[in-house]
This record gives C-alpha cells, sequence and structure tokens, in this order.
C-alpha cells in the first residue's frame, strides 16, 4: 500500500513535469504594467524615472519591472525627475512628488549608463555608479541588483540566470525569462540543479531509455554521466563545494540517496539515507551540515534530514498529507517545499529554528520549489507557468517561458 500510494505520486510529478508570479499624483507620472498578486501591501515605495540618452525609458521600465518582481517595492514610474531652473534637484518638489519615498533615476551617453539613487528627506544621492556592460538588459538589471541593496540591505538577484524544462528542452535564461537559450534537448529531461558556482548544470535524461544522471558544463556545453548504475538515477543535488553530488539510485531495489563524484568518476555509490520505504529528492544544507529529503517511511511522502555519515533521520515536516521537493535558503535557515493540503499543491517555507510556516501559494498544482540565491524569493512551476512567490509579502509574479514548464531551478551568485 505505501509503495503504490508513493508511486502515485511520483507518476503525477511525471506527468505534471512533462506536460507541462503610493501612488502619487504628478503631472510627470506616467503608466507602466506591474504584473503580479499581492493580498498584503507591506511593500516598499520606490520610484523609478526615466533615464535620459536613447535608451532611457527601456531601461527604467526594466528596472521598474525587476523591483516589482521581487514583491518587495511598491514601484511608481515617473517620467521625470524634478530639478529647478538651474538643473539642481529640487527636494521640496521632489518630496511633494513622491511623499519621502526614495528614487532611481540617471542617465544613458551611449557607452555606458550613470545611475543615482536619490534620498529626497536626507535630500541627497544615496549612490552613483558608472555602468558598462554588454547589453541593455543587463545594464538595468545591474542597476536594479544596486538599488535593491541600497533599499533592503541585501544583495540583488536580478543578474542571475534560472533554468527551466519545456517539453522536451532544458532551457537557460535571464531570472526574468528574457534570453532564453536550449541547453539540451531530444529527450525527457526532469531534475534540472545548480552547482554553487554556477558553472553547471546536473539534470536527468531519459534518451537512453532510462532515467540517468548528467552534469553539463555551460561554458563548453561538454557533459559527463555521473549516475548511470543499474536501475533508475534520478533526483541530483550539488554539494556546497561542487565537488560531490547527492543522488537518489535504485541499484539495490527501491530507491535511496547516495553520494557520488560531480565528475562521473565514482565507481562504488556511498550510501548517506536508506530504509525500507522510497527515499528520493536530496538536497544539501548550504552549510555543509547534512541534507534533506523526501522519504515515505512513515506512511506518506515527507521530508526528513539527516548528517553525511548514513547515521538517523529526523522528520522535519508534519502539516500536509504529502510534502515533497525541498530546497534550503541559501543561509540555511529556510525551507521551502511543495506540500499537498485540502487537494491542492502549495508552496509552503518553515523557518527550520521554529517550524513556522508560511503558504506562499495558491495552487492547484504548484511544483518545483527553488529559492532566489539571496533567500527572499521562491521561484516555482505554477500549472505550467513560472512564477516568483516573496517569502514574506504575499506577492507573486508569472515569467515568460518558452511553452508550458514542468521544472525550473534559480542559479547561484555568479562571481
Amino acid at each position: 500500500m505505501v509503495l503504490t500510494r508513493f508511486l502515485k505520486i511520483v507518476a503525477f510529478l511525471a506527468i505534471t513535469s512533462l506536460g507541462f508570479i503610493f501612488t502619487a499624483k504628478s503631472f510627470a507620472q506616467i503608466e507602466v504594467p506591474l504584473s503580479g498578486v499581492n493580498t498584503v501591501d507591506n511593500r516598499l515605495p520606490i520610484f523609478v524615472a526615466d533615464f535620459k540618452g536613447p535608451r532611457g525609458k527601456e531601461i527604467a521600465d526594466i528596472v521598474a519591472r525587476d523591483l516589482n518582481n521581487s514583491g518587495q517595492f511598491n514601484v511608481t514610474r515617473i517620467a521625470s525627475i524634478a530639478k529647478d531652473s538651474k538643473e539642481k534637484l529640487n527636494w521640496d518638489k521632489l518630496i511633494q512628488i513622491t511623499q519621502g519615498a526614495n528614487i532611481i533615476s540617471g542617465f544613458d551617453n551611449g557607452d555606458h549608463v550613470h545611475y543615482r539613487y536619490v534620498d529626497p528627506i536626507q535630500q541627497t544621492i544615496r549612490e552613483e555608479a558608472r555602468i558598462s556592460k554588454p547589453s541593455q538588459r543587463a545594464i538595468a538589471h545591474n542597476i536594479s541588483d544596486k538599488a535593491y541593496e541600497q533599499s533592503i540591505g541585501l544583495k540583488g538577484a536580478f543578474s542571475t540566470k534560472i533554468a527551466y524544462v519545456s517539453g522536451q528542452t532544458l532551457y537557460i535564461s535571464d531570472y526574468d525569462g528574457f534570453n532564453a537559450k536550449v541547453l539540451v534537448s531530444g529527450a525527457t529531461i526532469i531534475s534540472p540543479t545548480w552547482s554553487p558556482d554556477g558553472s553547471r548544470i546536473a539534470y536527468v535524461s531519459f534518451e537512453s531509455g532510462k532515467p540517468t544522471v548528467y552534469v553539463q558544463q555551460l561554458s563548453s556545453g561538454v557533459r559527463v554521466p555521473v549516475a548511470n548504475f543499474k536501475g533508475n538515477n534520478s533526483a541530483p543535488a550539488f554539494s556546497p563545494d561542487g565537488r560531490s553530488m547527492a543522488v537518489a539510485l535504485s541499484m539495490d531495489g527501491l530507491s535511496d540517496i547516495y553520494m557520488v563524484s560531480g565528475d562521473g568518476s565514482t565507481r562504488a555509490p556511498r550510501l548517506l539515507a536508506s530504509s525500507p520505504e522510497i527515499e528520493t529528492e536530496p538536497f544539501f544544507f548550504p552549510n555543509g551540515s547534512g541534507i534533506v529529503f523526501v522519504s515515505d517511511r512513515g506512511g506518506s511522502p515527507q521530508v526528513y534530514r539527516t548528517g553525511l555519515s548514513n547515521g538517523a533521520s529526523s522528520r522535519i515536516t508534519f502539516e500536509g498529507s504529502q510534502n515533497l521537493s525541498p530546497r534550503i535558503s541559501p543561509d540555511s535557515e529556510n525551507l521551502a517545499y511543495t506540500s499537498l493540503r485540502n487537494g491542492n499543491y502549495v508552496i509552503v517555507t518553515m523557518k527550520l529554528a521554529t517550524g513556522e510556516e508560511r503558504v506562499i501559494s495558491n495552487g492547484p498544482d504548484d511544483l518545483s520549489p527553488s529559492f532566489s540565491p539571496n533567500g527572499m524569493q521562491v521561484m516555482h512551476v505554477s500549472s505550467g507557468k513560472i512564477k516568483i512567490s516573496n517569502i514574506v509579502s504575499n506577492f507573486s509574479t508569472v515569467i515568460p517561458s518558452k511553452g508550458a514548464v514542468s521544472a525550473v531551478a534559480w542559479g547561484p551568485f555568479i562571481k
């Protein structure tokens, strides 16, 4: 019964993965479509003015959408920033327009963009930078990163990449879905995951007729099979140093968690977690203290944690009839996972120190959670679409993709 029930869950996930988120009154205010759903507006008000220059409006539009996507800002677009007759900032006018909210502005001279973060209350420019990047979007994302850090105190994640599966194709794109490029195609692909340095992608391919784990270099396209043992090879997860991987292998019958090398040299995998039932979907704590994984040992799939020596395991999740796809935040303090509640698969986050949970999506088919590299957002698949949900603001927005998506993984900061 237990095995049958668990396999039904795995089958469901496989099917979905294969078929397959303060307005100021001013004559200068303009409208920019900023999508998303927010049920409790506790976001920080901020204004984004058109940058002067040939690409200025387009750059400001991208910055506005970035900050909106984070779920932490209530963004208002304005056409210009108030100045006096001597072209100096008119602080009184700025305070009147923005009600004291900070402003992002600048100018584009063609070779580079000059960015400013303006604080009307303190009557100062808190940050200025000269930014040169290979593309307009890269410049805008870099500005967004700087503005986010000035506002929130954490590094912005707008210049990062994501990996996602649509149909039989694995794509790499900017975090917001733009500039999507094919990494591999032509066979069923599941479970993409990034190396800690962002140079490699691991995934499961069925091209040989059975699931095999591959690791592929992004720069060269070279790939190697790192788990191609008897039975099923699935659910890869990189260790914090990127040298090893945890994988789910069924070479001895039911699926257990093993450690293998990240370069394909392993001949004898090392056991990490086992039981008389199915163990799968491992994920490392970024601080190296152990792994989380899914097990059916208690009668239904739930999330457990263990060290790295095949020692005792402890159960983490207790709410929800099924809990799947656990992911640990970059600071190792929070857990995100898919939970079946009241007939809907939703994304839940948990503070590991206290067990406090927060449901951050509405379902009914929300899968494949992945933390942003600063830990403030969770990207996931929602009925074939990519969504970003903020972990504290109840805000979510849809990210464009190439067709129906079955799995998504948010990449790390690139040094």
